[in-house]
């Protein structure tokens, strides 16, 4: 069963279907405005007030920017503003936030983190540069949602400023990467960032400008001609993109007897032993260009099941990933997308951004390799991104993967590394070396090249893959989130790394504090004539 704290989520919406942002495209430029309708929270409780935002605006803001991949390849400058005077955006709502369960708090910070990536993900490999078209004041995740964009201009107008007031304020961090991306990003120095997230009315558009906490500024009455002369620049200097965009239709699960499924991907849910089995369906047709292609739909529906377990099944710990089928299929598609088009390009990228979805989930994650498994090329990344893996030993040798280039950096973990980099710390040799293979590989070899955790035989595999899931969901599952997340995001240290492996770690820890959400709390007295209460012994 779902998780009841909240109604299910959805992550299926439309242009047509926003409530709280207007797209508009004009050839090489396409304007975001933000303008929420503070009557329209996701769910009754509280108002979205001052172009604050909630999961609702968010999963609206991801559907925006993955659109306008695929359905506007053409676009090269994307306007991100506000649409209301005076103000661009207030940041989380905190009336949501105060009355939201810890977990959610985790999940949507985790979500809105991801979609900022993603708009860094666009600007660095589709050349659709962001900009923040600050047209008021842009506080928390306002100010979060510009640091996403590569350029930040700021009206200069008396008035607005930009700020990060979430420890002043609240008794949080800026938890959608604003301190991360303020000194490794923008090169703030580190004592400027420090009075700035504790100066709660931040800085107005001269001292944003001198601290680089936006890139430039113009008058109110400059303030339209120069954001359009400085997405016109952008244009010009980029690289034109002579290419034919297509719709992404719904992604749509049925539901079922005991969990939901795709047409390319299926997840069984046991409520009582906390489980979820997944499973993915190799393609059973030719590759081909467009949404309807196995490369991009099946990993669509992979995405949207890692979205709808993260959120609406909190109790589940631990996920079985199986890929079944014909895996010669599978390394066919992955084929049909070395031809350096921009779908091409635009899919791979995709499919890395899943994998580091995956990466990121907070649960569990066993890949169970049988007789019939398509674990090869682009599958076999699932088979690394977890946490253990367990093969089936058979005496035919049938039970087989195939390890491709597409393991040799083409799935980029936030690390920066390949997931074959980051499995042999110790022995790149290694890695080098199955990269190398270019063949099958069966059980038995690849024990020897260390790719899989255990290769039990056909006479202990039931009772060694059951012991060892039993093991696992009965161990705390606070100390299990710690303890894969440190594994997870080993290897150099990156903004990305930083923003999920340490940020979002000591804001789970800061969100369960009495010194946030208590009743005295400062989250919790957001707006209250009272002080908030602070233990003020510090560990």
């Amino acid at each position: 069963m779902a998780d009841v704290s909240f109604p299910p989520v959805s992550f299926d919406t439309h242009p047509s279907r926003y409530v709280h942002w207007v797209l508009s495209v004009e050839g090489a430029v396409a304007t975001m405005t933000m303008r929420v309708q503070e009557d329209r929270p996701m769910w009754p409780g509280y108002e979205l007030k001052l172009n604050s935002y909630d999961l609702s605006v968010d999963i609206e803001l991801a559907d925006a920017v993955q659109r306008l991949r695929f359905e506007h390849p053409e676009v090269r400058a994307v306007v991100v503003t506000g649409g209301y005077d005076k103000i661009f955006c207030a940041g989380a709502n905190i009336r949501m936030l105060a009355s939201s369960t810890h977990a959610f708090k985790v999940n949507f910070c985790k979500f809105t983190n991801e979609t900022r990536c993603g708009i860094e993900d666009a600007t660095t490999n589709s050349g659709q540069t962001w900009i923040a078209a600050l047209n008021g004041t842009a506080s928390g995740g306002g100010y979060e949602l510009a640091e996403a964009c590569q350029e930040i201009y700021l009206i200069d107008d008396g008035n607005s400023a930009v700020s990060l007031p979430e420890v002043p304020l609240l008794g949080v961090l800026p938890g959608t990467g604003g301190l991360t991306r303020l000194t490794d990003k923008r090169k703030v120095r580190r004592d400027m960032a420090d009075l700035f997230c504790t100066k709660a009315e931040g800085f107005k558009a001269r001292d944003a400008v001198k601290y680089r906490f936006v890139d430039g500024s113009f008058t109110r009455s400059k303030w339209a001609e120069g954001v359009k002369a400085r997405a016109a620049a952008i244009v010009a200097a980029a690289t034109p993109r002579e290419a034919t965009g297509f719709a992404l239709p719904p992604v749509l699960p049925e539901t079922t007897a005991d969990g939901f499924a795709y047409r390319s991907v299926k997840v069984q849910i046991d409520p009582v032993a906390r489980t979820a089995a997944l499973t993915i369906l190799a393609p059973t047709e030719a590759p081909s260009v467009g949404a309807d292609t196995w490369s991009l739909r099946a990993w669509r529906e992979l995405d949207d099941a890692l979205l709808r377990l993260r959120f609406n099944y909190l109790d589940i710990g631990l996920v079985t990933v199986r890929a079944v089928g014909e895996a010669e299929a599978v390394l066919a598609h992955d084929v049909a997308l070395d031809d350096g088009s921009w779908f091409a390009t635009e899919v791979r990228f995709f499919q890395a951004r899943v994998l580091r979805r995956l990466d990121n989930m907070a649960k569990s994650l066993f890949s169970i390799l049988e007789p019939g498994n398509a674990f090869a090329g682009s599958l076999f990344e699932v088979v690394l991104a977890s946490d253990r893996s367990y093969m089936l030993a058979d005496d035919d040798g049938a039970n087989r993967v195939r390890v491709t280039a597409a393991s040799g950096g083409r799935f980029p973990m936030a690390s920066g590394l390949s997931r074959l980099q980051a499995r042999y710390p110790g022995t790149p040799e290694l890695g080098v070396r199955v990269l190398c293979e270019d063949n099958w590989i069966d059980a038995a070899r690849a024990e020897k090249l260390e790719l899989v955790t255990a290769t039990p035989d056909a006479i202990d595999w039931d009772d060694e893959v059951r012991i060892a899931v039993e093991e696992r969901i009965s161990l705390s599952p606070d100390a299990l989130t710690g303890m894969e997340q440190n594994l997870r995001f080993g290897g150099p240290e990156t903004c990305d790394n930083k923003i999920f492996g340490r940020l979002t770690a000591w804001q789970n820890w800061i969100f369960q504090r009495p010194n946030a959400v208590g009743e005295r709390g400062a989250l919790k007295m957001f707006g209250a004539p009272e002080r908030a209460v602070f233990d003020y012994r510090r560990t």
